[in-house]
């Protein structure tokens, strides 16, 4: 008996030891999340990108995802789509070219939700970023939400587990001023398809909080408030608004603007927004300044800052954090005085996961580290 009051007082030990002790991450090993599909290589959203990526080890695949005129949701960064697709050069739809406001700013081209479904299957990606390889440009269809659930079920990660989706609504408060309400069409999809818990390989993504609120009063799924700001001070403070101070769509979520509430993204970096996100959320997807930021001189030297303390706040609120995104044209933070990659340094700072155009650098990144750390 004396044994055992013995062993029990030598647990609850441990157990107040541990309680004190810093916030562990929430994953043993950070996941790496598909940026886009193979965005090095392929153009965004395609499903042999999508393929491409997790042929080169990728945990999760992100498709960013907006509405069809006719209510179906594909796989498209943003909901105009001259960038991404051969639309510009097809004249049967040289009428559609229209001017819409977007999050408060007017963006004249081509909108997805002008389209029916068979009408965008006409069109074909490109690559968005001018220095990748455009050799696969006109090939490839627009993928629907649909098809890359199928695609995702269907496959295995090379470590053998079921492929994550790691789906973000796109600007759903400028569909809904459209008519179309892409939360209860999304909800519909994800629940016949079987993503319906914590342990569900899927993330929920997106800028606007009341979209991710509505999702979590319907389903279990993990939900992730993406965040983000509208530039960097040259001390490396972040800032929210544009430079004379007024409002910049990269700095607050809109659905605020539109509910006449002043919170910025700032506020999801304090104590009560971080409550206040896990609330409803289960992580935070950061822009990489919120998590290591820098700063620059007048001749234009940039220093990597310190990681402030923001992974450690999240992880107090039992948050995960996947900061964005991690490509090799972003030189900034490799340009630091430790040597450390830029992937090192956000996993040596606690992240638990993060979005890459180059799966196979992340991948590499991520078992060097581990390697390293044993």
């Amino acid at each position: 008996m004396i044994r055992l009051i013995s062993i029990t007082l030598l647990f609850s030990i441990l157990i107040l030891s541990c309680d004190q002790m810093e916030e562990p991450q929430i994953h043993n090993t950070p996941i790496v999340i598909a940026h886009r599909g193979a965005q090095f290589l392929y153009p965004e959203h395609t499903m042999e990108g999508y393929k491409k990526a997790i042929e080169l080890g990728a945990d999760f695949i992100e498709p960013d995802l907006v509405m069809t005129k006719d209510g179906i949701l594909v796989a498209r960064h943003e909901p105009f789509i001259s960038e991404t697709t051969n639309v510009s050069a097809l004249p049967e739809y040289a009428d559609r070219k229209t001017t819409k406001m977007l999050d408060g700013v007017a963006v004249t081209d081509w909108f997805v939700s002008d389209f029916t479904f068979s009408e965008l299957k006409t069109l074909r990606a490109r690559q968005s970023w001018e220095e990748r390889t455009h050799e696969y440009d006109d090939l490839f269809e627009i993928p629907t939400f649909e098809e890359i659930i199928a695609f995702a079920k269907a496959h295995k990660t090379t470590s053998g587990n079921s492929v994550g989706i790691y789906p973000e609504l796109k600007h759903p408060s400028f569909h809904k001023s459209l008519g179309l309400a892409m939360e209860d069409v999304f909800l519909n999809q994800i629940t016949m398809a079987g993503y319906v818990s914590k342990t569900s390989p899927i993330f929920v993504q997106c800028f606007e909080v009341s979209t991710l609120q509505y999702i979590a009063t319907h389903s279990e799924v993990r939900l992730i408030q993406l965040i983000g700001a509208a530039g960097i001070s040259s001390n490396g403070d972040l800032r929210f608004t544009k430079e004379d101070g007024s409002y910049d769509p990269e700095g607050q979520p809109y659905d605020f603007i539109l509910n006449k509430n002043a919170r910025t993204y700032s506020y999801f970096t304090t104590e009560e927004g971080m409550k206040f996100v896990s609330a409803y959320a289960d992580g935070i997807g950061p822009w990489k300044p919120f998590v290591i930021s820098y700063s620059k001189t007048d001749e234009g030297e940039v220093e990597v800052l310190a990681p402030t303390d923001f992974v450690a706040m999240a992880h107090k609120y039992k948050l995960e954090v996947h900061p964005y995104t991690f490509r090799k044209e972003d030189t900034l933070w490799n340009n630091n005085k430790s040597g450390a990659t830029e992937y090192q340094l956000f996993f040596e700072a606690g992240v638990d996961g993060v979005f890459s155009d180059y799966t196979k650098d992340a991948v590499a990144a991520r078992n060097k580290f581990f390697t390293t750390r044993d």
